[in-house]
């Protein structure tokens, strides 16, 4: 009888114990409790480790060596690191199409995709939910007229298309929260939905790091996103594809809130200024993490690209940095971003 196949291993437990043994990846819990998984007769694909388990140099070195990611995770399941072969950084030929992309009109080309996708994408919000969506034909001929041989240019010219959007949409979808939220905003947000919503694309963004690296693509240079020291502007990009899928789970998810829900904290505003920001409490952001981590294993009713009619949400971006890669290499005509139904 065939084993069946594992794609990822998840150290959850405080107390858990990640080691190698005899050709086995063995997996102890604080109880004592052992499960191995025989190297050559599963097929791994990533492991999960979080504060407060612990791992033996042995399994480390074999996940580097096998070429099996590793992702490091705070307790509340924030990533914060991961680990990756050596050999990773040998595929050259992807990062130099990347960085050629920028000078021979195909960085402009894929600005524009990622802008008229990311509205589209929202359409499917608005029409799950019965809102006024957005005119594409209109959209399409705006993106369409953008015109300059410099990428710099056509990034000013398309993101006030997008910001305008983007606008009205939340506008729309936030009626659709029992909280009232004004508007939109990112770093450093006072109020907890915001601050709810910044959490959740945070987990989006670590998905989509994974992805662009096991792509081999470089996540600091992007196209629509400029180049800035910190910013992974590649991986800025690509979560603009896939943010209506964590909206459509937190409209869902955010239903049952209440204000108990929420906690406030005094933090540092400013040099000489503090002030007062509102986060789910603790036990409702584990929940959330928890349940967010399984949304991304729901199917999708979208063809893996080998086998299968359906794959999962996680499956998905990584196939799609795959799809960005062929098309940098030249070894596919067209990428378009393959949006799907929501799950």
């Amino acid at each position: 009888m065939t084993s069946s196949k594992v794609t990822k291993l998840l150290l959850d437990g405080h107390g858990s114990f990640l080691g190698m043994e005899k050709g086995c990846f063995i997996v102890k819990d604080k109880e004592g409790n052992v499960q191995k998984y025989p190297l050559f007769e599963k097929e791994i694909g990533e492991v999960v480790l979080k504060s407060g388990n612990s791992v033996s140099v042995g399994a480390l070195a074999s996940l580097g060596f096998w070429e099996i990611d590793c992702l490091i995770m705070t307790q509340k399941g924030k990533p914060v690191a991961t680990l990756r072969s050596l050999e990773d950084y040998s595929h050259v030929e992807t990062r130099v199409c990347q960085y050629e992309a920028l000078k021979n009109g195909k960085g402009i080309e894929i600005a524009k995709q990622i802008v008229l996708s990311k509205i589209k994408s929202q359409n499917e919000i608005l029409k799950k939910y019965g809102l006024r969506q957005h005119d594409l034909m209109m959209v399409k001929e705006r993106i369409s007229g953008v015109e300059s041989e410099s990428l710099s240019m056509v990034r000013r010219k398309l993101l006030p298309i997008e910001g305008n959007h983007t606008e009205r949409y939340f506008k729309q979808i936030f009626q659709l929260f029992p909280f009232r939220i004004e508007n939109r905003r990112t770093f450093k947000a006072y109020d907890g939905m915001n601050n709810t919503f910044n959490l959740a694309y945070t987990v989006l963004k670590w998905k989509v790091y994974g992805a662009v690296l096991k792509a081999k693509l470089e996540p600091y240079l992007g196209f629509l996103h400029s180049e800035q020291f910190g910013k992974p502007s590649l991986v800025c990009d690509f979560q603009e594809l896939y943010r209506y899928l964590i909206d459509d789970f937190l409209i869902q998810y955010c239903q049952k809130l209440r204000k108990k829900d929420f906690t406030v904290k005094t933090e540092t505003a400013s040099r000489k200024r503090k002030g007062k920001r509102e986060y789910l409490n603790e036990p409702k952001t584990t929940d959330m993490m928890k349940k967010l981590n399984c949304y991304f294993e729901c199917k999708v009713e979208i063809p893996r690209i080998k086998v299968g009619n359906r794959q999962t949400i996680e499956t998905l971006i990584n196939e799609e940095a795959l799809l960005f890669a062929k098309y940098l290499r030249n070894e596919r005509e067209t990428w378009i971003p393959r949006i799907t139904l929501l799950p």
